[in-house]
């Protein structure tokens, strides 16, 4: 009975998603102001990593599909950079209202196609929304400056203009969310988008393509956000190669990033960068332990470890290391493993075999390296879901000296370290090559004030009190060190996405220079 159930909730949940989002058997992957036709070309298929069910397919791109598309979307460049921002602002929030209508269906094609539990999927494309909100705001505050001259009758100031094509390069782990950090930002400030999935959630960027550009035909206007699905690779290398591609945002791992980035630098192009993240969460015997808890199993299982924001490495004070850990343990004991859409489920599958294999090889390297297993460890065979991708989320005592700790395996593994200053702390914790996000538990104000000073995180988000996961629209979101350097999201991430002109005028009847060089011709 438990498996026919299971079963059928994917089957049903599909069959609703399929009808309410127009999907087909087979679907268009190239969308260059038209859909493409899907006939004559290799086709994708879309499994879920639920059960491992066929959903659908989708048809893939080509080189000269790439041509085509580029070459629209710089077309359409040219009229939308010429709307008024606080008009492409309104164009966004009625994207917002749509996305807004279509959140239960496309939260649920998030949870089949890449199995995150049905409160996250829907929380992506909340995420959305809200930066379909924060981008109208935008839309009336892209501010310049005005600056000090030192010439006398001399206004120097500030603007931005669009920078044109944007090429979005995503993650199968947040499938929707990401692509609306890049685009709907990018859009009020007068861009056009070409978006390349990753081919572990091509449906999901079927379905919202075709509900955001449904907007611009509702006011005449022409397209702005096109899509190219490939196999993994092809696409996305010729949008890093490209000189038509005007800023390429990438987010994936950090050996992929690097050839991004050799890439784009070497034609000198603009990138901006979201690689891999090694998250750790500070635990001190001054903490309240019952929101460390909470903000640690959060940090460690959400997204079943897949998280570029997952905690990965727990760092905990010595005098409360034991009382913690059996806490912890118990509550990974009582977590429920298993079909993302049926309720009470918090950890779901991963999102392929290989990543399974991934997890298996991580835990036999970090024992092999000295770690012990305290709890997990285990490939699990669900009943009904067998052709599904289920592991148990893992806890391993390590020590600093690991290599392993300085690796992101995307997956359930938590590495537990014991610390006794702070200062240890906090080197343990700056001791791997990302620095994506960082946490501290602590309820002393001196504590909390050294790990977000200087001499404390180096990552690009720092939290206290709360976990390295979740991060909120409002602010930059991004990395140092390997993890790229980019900020997307909020705050003044708008600025990648447009090009700085510094303006002097000169409104008087002389023509002095700065610096007070002397130029005279007679």
């Amino acid at each position: 009975m438990a498996s026919a159930v299971a079963t059928a909730d994917v089957a049903q949940a599909w069959a609703r998603v399929k009808g309410a989002l127009g999907l087909e058997e087979v679907n268009a992957g190239v969308f260059d102001g038209t859909w493409a036709s899907i006939s004559g070309r290799e086709i994708l298929p879309v499994h879920t990593p639920i059960d491992g069910s066929h959903l659908a397919s989708v048809a893939l791109a080509t080189q000269d599909d790439f041509e085509r598309t580029v070459r629209a979307a710089r077309n359409a460049f040219a009229r939308w950079q010429d709307v008024p921002a606080p008009v492409r602002g309104e164009i966004v929030r009625e994207i917002g209202e749509l996305l807004r209508e279509h959140k239960e269906t496309l939260g649920l094609l998030v949870s089949l196609e890449v199995g995150k539990i049905v409160t996250e999927g829907q929380g992506e494309i909340q995420e959305m929304i809200d930066i379909a909100n924060f981008a109208v705001g935008l839309s009336r505050q892209l501010y310049g400056l005005t600056i000090a001259s030192e010439r006398p009758h001399h206004r120097l100031a500030e603007q931005w203009h669009p920078l044109g094509l944007v090429g979005v390069i995503t993650a199968f782990n947040f499938p929707a969310a990401v692509w609306s950090w890049n685009a709907l930002i990018a859009a009020v400030v007068g861009d056009v988008v070409l978006w390349k999935p990753s081919p572990r959630a091509p449906l999901t960027a079927v379905a919202i393509t075709r509900i955001v550009n449904r907007v611009l035909e509702r006011h005449g206007l022409p397209p702005i956000f096109y899509l190219l699905v490939d196999e993994g690779r092809s696409i996305g290398e010729r949008m890093s190669k490209d000189r038509q591609i005007d800023l390429l945002s990438f987010t994936g791992s950090i050996p992929t990033g690097r050839k991004v980035a050799e890439n784009v630098g070497r034609r000198l192009g603009k990138m901006l960068l979201e690689l891999g993240g090694n998250n750790a969460a500070i635990v001190t015997d001054k903490a309240d332990m019952e929101v460390a808890l909470k903000g640690v199993a959060f940090g460690a299982l959400a997204t079943a470890g897949q998280r570029c924001t997952t905690t990965r490495r727990l760092i905990l004070h010595e005098a409360i290391y034991d009382r913690f850990l059996e806490r912890l343990t118990t509550a990974y004991r009582s977590v429920k493993i298993g079909n993302p859409l049926e309720e009470g489920v918090l950890v779901g599958p991963l999102i392929s075999a290989q990543a399974v294999e991934n997890y298996r090889a991580a835990v036999e390297r970090a024992q092999r390296e000295g770690g012990q297993l305290l709890y997990g460890g285990q490939v699990l065979a669900l009943p009904g879901l067998e052709n599904g991708h289920y592991v148990q989320p893992t806890l391993i005592e390590g020590a600093p000296e690991m290599s392993i700790l300085c690796e992101e395996t995307f997956a359930p593994i938590l590495y537990v370290l014991k610390f006794r200053t702070l200062e240890e702390a906090i080197a343990i914790h700056n001791s791997v090559p990302q620095g994506l996000s960082s946490a501290i538990f602590t309820a002393d104000l001196r504590e909390a004030e050294t790990f977000l000073s200087h001499r404390g995180s180096d990552c690009g988000l720092a939290n206290v009190n709360t976990s390295t996961a979740g991060a909120e629209i409002g602010g930059a979101f991004g990395g140092e060190k390997d993890t790229g350097g980019g900020r997307e999201s909020g705050s003044d991430a708008w600025k990648a996405y447009a090009r700085r002109q510094t303006v002097t005028v000169n409104y008087g009847p002389d023509l002095p220079l700065a610096q007070g060089v002397r130029f005279d011709i007679g």
